[in-house]
């Protein structure tokens, strides 16, 4: 018995069905895209075999994870590395025993269908993972990680993807991107500018991080224009060695500011000086967006903020575990006011790309749409996070469509680090997709030949075009 449904997340509805399942059908085959994602690029320039099932299905997927542990299972249990020097589960069959017994608790969410589509399609398995099928699944899948054709670069020929994005801190060596140029590879991976450490007077180890930013690019970051150049020759590596077509700023509000010099610089001898107080902080992450922006007129960079989450709310377990495990709440965020600084300055230019992405869904319909349906630099990401679901597409799809468009939005991006489930989450959004404007054509708001055609620039074309692929 099969895993998964063949017509999973189409209408019930008959005559909507079918016509979802003709659109799908002219697009599920379509190369991927994934402009924006955290799989380890060592993974491309080593080509080694994954270890085992649970390092590749289980620590490294906070999705899986942060619900065991809301079912107070110990993170240790699952061998998720620990910072603060405690012990954890070295035995992967283990590990992979206690996600078995507890996979019952993915029901429902976008968690489970990923996982069912990585064991089926990607490891040819029909039997549903429970207790009792723990260990048969465990050797199925660990012999087949033993062979080439699950080596990383098979398994990205294999899921037809055409170019894919890792994202790295501003102050990596990209020394894996290296590797993967100088490699007899054809694959297309390439990096992202991240600069949240060099950003956010909030970021653990912050000075530090700008003296080292100052000795990576020569230039003296103490001052502010020395500051602002050496981000400039940091993006320039970054476009020459990892190949980067972006940055990305995962910011805790969407706050921007627009300063003048002298103010600009008082805040930020304040954030080299650690003495900004919480507002100026948010003050001066708020300017650097627009200084990011102007930035990105000179280099042709697209910039991703992804804004709205309340990062490693656990204080105890970002001790433990360090972060991104799983614990960052979505905040209420306000988009209106908070972008009018950054789009008075740049928000009418039409060679700047700028793409949204949010964890409050009110704001959708209410600002998001209505922003980006005027403004020439403003593009609206696909769901995010939480809201990476059937439900969360849907929603997105019936808020902001009527107001932006398609066209102002950027496609599709998984923003994962689990790399098995990359193919799963595509063909979700797909599928969604496929749905929605089967819907459109049922009740004669598009045309059949529009549907096939939106289809495909949806799942191809605007993510090539937002991101300069």
């Amino acid at each position: 018995m099969a895993l998964l449904d063949p017509d999973r997340l189409f209408p019930v509805e008959d005559r909507t069905r079918g016509l979802s399942r003709e659109i799908y059908d002219g697009i599920k085959d379509l190369p991927i895209i994934s402009p924006h994602g955290h799989t380890d690029p060592s993974w491309f320039a080593l080509n080694e075999n994954f270890p085992d099932p649970a390092r590749l299905f289980v620590t490294p997927d906070h999705y899986v994870f942060r619900m065991f542990c809301s079912q107070g299972i110990d993170l240790a249990s699952l061998g998720v590395p620990r910072v603060d020097g405690g012990e954890t589960e070295p035995d992967p069959r283990k590990i992979w025993r206690v996600f078995a017994e507890n996979l019952y608790l993915l029901r429902g969410t976008p968690s489970s269908m990923w996982l069912n589509h990585a064991f089926q399609e990607v490891f040819g398995i029909e039997t549903p993972l429970s207790r009792d099928t723990a260990d048969e699944i465990y050797d199925h899948i660990d012999a087949c990680l033993r062979t080439d054709a699950f080596k990383p670069r098979a398994l990205y020929d294999r899921f037809n993807i055409e170019a894919l994005s890792t994202t790295e801190m501003a102050l990596d060596d990209l020394k894996h991107h290296k590797t993967i140029r100088e490699s007899d590879w054809n694959g297309t991976v390439i990096s992202a500018y991240r600069p949240d450490n060099v950003i956010d007077p909030e970021f653990a180890g912050f000075t530090d991080n700008v003296m080292q930013l100052g000795v990576l690019t020569g230039e003296d970051t103490t001052t502010w224009g020395g500051y602002l150049n050496a981000h400039r020759t940091r993006r320039a590596y970054f476009k020459q060695v990892g190949r980067v077509t972006s940055s990305d700023h995962g910011h805790p509000t969407a706050r921007t500011e627009n300063l003048s010099a002298s103010v600009a610089n008082e805040l930020f001898q304040k954030a080299l000086s650690g003495t900004c107080t919480a507002d100026e902080a948010d003050a001066f992450r708020g300017h650097m967006l627009t200084e990011m922006a102007r930035m990105s007129l000179d280099d042709g960079l697209t910039m991703q903020i992804h804004a709205g989450s309340h990062r490693n709310h656990s204080g105890p377990m970002l001790a433990q575990f360090g972060r991104d495990k799983g614990f960052d709440i979505p905040s209420k965020t306000e988009f209106v006011n908070n972008l009018k600084p950054l789009l008075n300055a740049v928000g009418m230019e039409r060679d700047l790309t700028v793409i949204l992405f949010m964890l409050d869904e009110t704001t959708q319909s209410r600002e998001l749409a209505p922003l980006a349906g005027v403004y020439p630099a403003l593009r609206l990401g696909p769901p995010w996070w939480f809201h990476d679901s059937f439900e969360g597409m849907k929603r997105f799809r019936e808020n902001t469509t009527e107001t932006a468009g398609f066209y102002n939005t950027v496609g599709f991006n998984d923003d994962t680090r689990a790399f098995c489930s990359i193919p799963a989450r595509h063909d979700v959004a797909r599928r969604v997709d496929a749905g929605y404007l089967a819907t459109l054509v049922a009740t004669g708001r598009l045309s059949r030949n529009e549907a096939h055609e939106v289809a495909q620039d949806l799942t191809y074309n605007l993510v090539k075009k937002a991101y300069r692929l």
